[in-house]
């Protein structure tokens, strides 16, 4: 089922997440609608915040970019209970979007290397070292876990000039692609 993803306003994107406990129906029902909510808008990661769920949850699937960047996985991965254990000393500035801020994107250095340790859907550990634009990725969902938006990366000039599309969001006044759910709509 695709789910509507919450857009710049709405108060789950900016809470820390759950970590999640255990392994039921309801996790895998999440993360199958997860999966194909973020393939039916044209996404490359998804995390459960974004769904409006306070758990420490996410998506990705980069398959769309391996002809740019060979060695990329080409099937998607979930990664439940995600930990950044280090990061690379090189950093990188690269184009960010994001589903739940339609129609904006900007400039924001990250690192270029991470490892990382998570769940896989099946609840094993496992512990990935990456970079590039998975890294990237996965670095840019971490973040929505931590109620952390790319937004919240850029200088407060730049948002400045950001005010007004953002106070848009805010107000209910977006538009996208895909099904979304926004705050002011909901009567809050």
């Amino acid at each position: 089922m695709i789910l509507p993803i919450h857009v710049y306003g709405s108060p789950v994107l900016q809470e820390p997440t759950i970590p999640v406990k255990e392994n039921t129906p309801e996790l895998q029902e999440l993360i199958d609608n997860m999966l194909e909510t973020m393939h039916g808008a044209s996404g490359i990661g998804l995390a459960a915040p974004q769904v409006g769920r306070s758990e420490r949850l996410f998506v990705v699937d980069v398959s769309p970019l391996v002809k740019e960047e060979p060695g990329l996985p080409e099937d998607p991965l979930v990664f439940i209970n995600p930990q950044i254990t280090e990061e690379g000393d090189m950093d990188e500035e690269y184009e960010e979007g994001c589903l739940s801020i339609p129609d904006l994107r900007e400039y924001i250095v990250r690192p270029e290397s991470v490892s990382v340790t998570f769940l896989d859907r099946d609840f094993n550990e496992k512990h990935l070292e990456v970079d590039g634009m998975l890294a990237r990725v996965i670095q840019h969902e971490y973040d929505h876990l931590e109620g952390i938006l790319f937004i919240d990366h850029i200088s407060s000039f730049k948002r400045r000039l950001m005010r007004r599309r953002l106070k848009d969001m805010i107000n209910g006044k977006v538009q996208a692609d895909y099904p979304i759910y926004t705050w002011e709509n909901q009567g809050a």
